[in-house]
């Protein structure tokens, strides 16, 4: 006690205290430095956050002298000279934000290996002929299918024979609720049913595909039974439809019932041409729109496709069907939920290889379309692994 009291009266000066003057002392002395401290730094940090000011100035207008002087160039080469076709100002960069996982990658499906090491969660090739499968990964999951719902919209318009010259206006109605995707179709914009079908399928322009719904006898409801009903008859047991553009995630269906809507809208001439078109243009109130097709394998001019289409919505992840003619035989493909905006084509481009270094199709008897999982490529194999699901019916 003596120690204490011989300390505070040399701190501060004073005679010797006792232990409850000086507890008190002690007390005052804590409280008051925090708010002496607090004082300090915040006369600090005005004065720094002048400085900053004063100095970010003169940076963010080099930063925005700099953005402008550095406009976006679309440049294109025609007849051996490169063209600029369009000049604007450069992107604004938005934060990055991580996608959401698709459904495959939830179920776990793209831990499946397979012989060819694909990054699609499924793949499904068959003989279109034979009804042969050559190559499988979990063809029998169900999930989304985005955009390859409109090969569904496009047989349901084919079947209700609908006059396609018949004007059909774009409106409110087709806005998308549900994505909130852009579409260069503007309200007001009128097309006839044959260009509506048309981007749909080579674009995959989702309000096309509203209108094409909307426009039908009865309304969007009415278009969708008969998508469903379409379905049935097809013998597609696995799949649904909610919408005639495929932005619904509860549009879903398997590989095995997709190759059934692949071979049946690969009997209609007019889907074949429009899904295989590679760019058209579209006159829109004095301008002229140039669209090309989602589909760089039909762009790039190397395969032999008879039918095909692309989709994509973040629970489906990238998807791709095709019919398409490889080693003298013609073959359905199916890819769903691959990985990267690339890797379905890569993937397509990889079992065509394979096909190429198979021996030739001997043309046997056409067998019955397979209704269960049909192992090619080995019991003990990790690419035999299959994936068992419930059938989500129509």
């Amino acid at each position: 006690m003596f120690r204490t009291d011989s300390f505070m009266s040399r701190l501060f000066g004073l005679p010797q205290l006792t232990a409850i003057a000086t507890s008190a002392l002690v007390s005052v002395a804590l409280l008051a430095a925090p708010a002496a401290y607090a004082s300090t730094k915040s006369t600090a940090t005005k004065t720094s956050s002048k400085k900053t000011e004063k100095s970010a100035k003169p940076i963010k207008k080099v930063a925005s002298a700099k953005a402008e002087a550095s406009p976006r160039k679309v440049i294109v080469v025609r007849n051996g000279k490169r063209t600029v076709v369009a000049s604007h100002a450069a992107p604004v960069r938005a934060a990055f934000v991580p996608a959401k996982p698709s459904l495959g990658e939830a179920m776990g499906l793209r831990d499946t290996e397979d012989a060819l090491s694909l990054r699609s969660s499924v793949a499904l090739v068959m003989d279109q002929n034979t009804n042969e499968v050559l190559f499988q990964k979990n063809p029998t999951a169900v999930l989304p299918i985005a955009s390859i719902t409109k090969l569904m919209t496009a047989l349901v318009v084919m079947d209700s024979h609908l006059p396609m010259d018949e004007m059909l206006t774009v409106t409110e109605d087709d806005r998308d609720n549900e994505k909130h995707s852009s579409s260069r179709l503007r309200f007001g914009t009128t097309l006839t049913r044959h260009e509506m079908l048309l981007l749909a399928l080579m674009s995959s322009e989702n309000r096309a595909a509203s209108v094409l719904g909307r426009s039908y006898p009865g309304g969007l409801p009415a278009f969708v039974g008969a998508m469903n009903k379409k379905a049935r008859e097809l013998g597609m047991n696995d799949s649904h439809f909610v919408d005639s553009s495929g932005l619904s995630s509860s549009n879903v269906s398997s590989a095995m019932d997709l190759a059934r809507l692949v071979n049946a809208a690969y009997r209609n001439p007019t889907i074949r041409e429009f899904s295989t078109q590679p760019e058209h243009e579209v006159s829109v109130s004095g301008r002229t729109m140039h669209y090309v097709s989602t589909n760089r394998l039909v762009r790039g001019g190397s395969w032999d496709i008879g039918l095909q289409k692309t989709g994509y919505i973040s629970e489906a992840g990238q998807c791709l069907v095709m019919q398409t003619r490889v080693n003298d035989r013609n073959v359905v493909m199916v890819f769903l939920d691959s990985v990267g905006k690339l890797s379905r084509f890569a993937d397509a481009t990889r079992v065509r290889n394979w096909l190429e270094h198979q021996p030739p199709s001997a043309g046997g008897q056409p067998r019955p379309f397979p209704s269960t999982p049909n192992l090619t490529q080995g019991p003990r194999s990790p690419a035999a692994v299959l994936v068992s699901q419930q059938s989500h019916g129509t």
